[in-house]
């Protein structure tokens, strides 16, 4: 069914239109994205901020001059006329310099890149002084064009706590990190088992144009076969079980493309597990700790993924399964903006916002389910699914193709749901991610489903 057939009543995207744009509002929501990003670099030397930790990911420097272009390029130089992707300046254009070649570029030190971005943002804030969101413009309209610079800004301050990761030497002394809830408040055997959709017809994706990526649109009616789906995140206890049972060597658990990639990488555990005295540990930034059977097993790539599907006798959910079971609202017959209802996302409802610098045991934020009962599904961690990376019927590139469309194709997996290093701002069921199959930097883990 084309989505101009969608009944109004159950059109997606309502829900999570975002609140009306007001120069006021904007101005502080640049300031705390800001302050932010800032907060996360404080604790870093020159060295730390100039070099390149690892060839996944770029100098911190280059993620803040990157940010502080991109917000120039759509907030200032934009506001004279039409600009591309294209215009990004020199040694910040991704495309130019993919991540690996970063480090040889000539990079300006930490000082002048903090000068950077505040001379960019005292020119934006003179811009928004006379900024029309009642204009017909597709980008200024509801202020659009500032969210859109505004999520680009908090996905770098992910992409920087994954380098952060990824350092070695000293370990990175993160500044006000909060405490998680230290247990969860259900049993821990609420969220064993599997939750049931009965199939049917829904709608997913949305037609929201105040926030969501062009990826996420159009909303279009889909039909779903009955499926059952995890109710939780595989956890780390379950992951050893996998483990302990030759999970990483006993090839019929892998594809050809999986064993291809294990043999390569020689993993046989996690990223960053490390075994210390006979015990597998944990290196979080750095600095060792015990691992928790009950936390979400994280920075696993899609085929461990999909190895431990089929070990389990599972396998792992499509895209759309995952968001049906994430967010379908079958009495009210629409899509919910998050796993608990369409209201924002706060410090109650889920592992969100960098802060705490790490997952939470399963069952910590009784408020993050699901109408159909799943737990986590927003939060702690990205959840790989089986669907290769495709856009929507009806898709439109908006407003640059180098966003979503020249990475459509099989080459990518999409994630779904954030983690903890993810700002509320840029999380919601229906935002897609995506990446190569065997990244494991990302702060990624899965639930798996099955046919019913």
């Amino acid at each position: 069914m084309p989505t101009s057939a969608i009944p109004s009543d159950t059109r997606a995207g309502a829900p999570g239109v975002a609140a009306p744009a007001t120069r006021t509002r904007v101005a502080e929501l640049l300031d705390q994205a800001r302050a932010r990003t800032l907060l996360l670099v404080h604790p870093l030397s020159e060295r730390d901020a100039t070099v390149q930790h690892d060839p996944l990911m770029s100098p911190i420097v280059w993620d803040l001059g990157h940010i502080a272009h991109f917000e120039e390029l759509w907030l200032v130089r934009h506001l004279d006329g039409p600009v591309s992707f294209g215009e990004m300046p020199g040694i910040f254009n991704p495309f130019d310099h993919p991540r690996a070649t970063r480090g040889a570029l000539q990079l300006p030190s930490l000082d002048d890149t903090r000068a950077l971005l505040d001379a960019v943002r005292a020119r934006v804030l003179d811009r928004l002084a006379c900024v029309d969101f009642a204009s017909e413009h597709p980008l200024l309209r509801d202020g659009y064009v500032y969210r859109m610079v505004l999520q680009h800004e908090y996905q770098h301050g992910e992409t920087m706590l994954q380098t952060l990761q990824l350092k070695t030497g000293a370990p990175y002394a993160p500044e006000h990190a909060r405490a998680l809830p230290a247990a969860p408040v259900a049993p821990a055997t609420t969220w064993d088992g599997m939750a049931r959709f009965d199939g049917g017809q829904v709608v997913v994706g949305t037609d929201d144009r105040s926030a969501a990526y062009d990826n996420e649109r159009p909303a279009h009616v889909v039909r779903m076969s009955p499926f059952l789906i995890d109710r939780a995140p595989v956890r780390v206890g379950e992951y050893r079980a996998f483990m302990d049972d030759g999970g990483y060597e006993r090839r019929a658990l892998w594809t050809d493309a999986g064993w291809a990639w294990r043999e390569e990488s020689g993993a046989r555990a996690p990223k960053y597990w490390e075994r210390v005295g006979g015990e597998w540990q944990r290196r979080s930034f750095g600095a060792l700790g015990a691992l928790d059977d009950m936390h979400p097993v994280v920075h696993v790539c899609f085929h461990e993924a999909e190895a431990y599907a089929r070990w389990a006798e599972k396998r792992l959910p499509t895209e759309m399964e995952w968001e049906v079971a994430a967010g379908w609202d079958a009495p009210l017959g629409r899509m919910r903006a998050f796993p608990w209802g369409d209201g924002p996302p706060t410090m109650e409802h889920a592992n969100l916002d960098q802060l705490s610098f790490g997952t939470a045991p399963v069952g910590a934020y009784p408020l993050n389910v699901s109408p159909l009962g799943c737990y986590g599904m927003v939060g702690d961690v990205w959840e790989w699914t089986a669907s290769d990376f495709l856009p929507y019927p009806g898709f439109e590139a908006f407003p640059y193709r180098e966003y979503s469309e020249v990475f459509y194709g099989s080459d990518y997996k999409v994630l779904r749901g954030g983690s903890w290093a993810t700002r509320p701002g840029a999380i919601r069921n229906s935002f897609r991610n995506w990446d190569y199959p065997m990244r494991r930097q990302i702060f990624s883990g899965f639930r798996c489903a099955l046919d019913d």
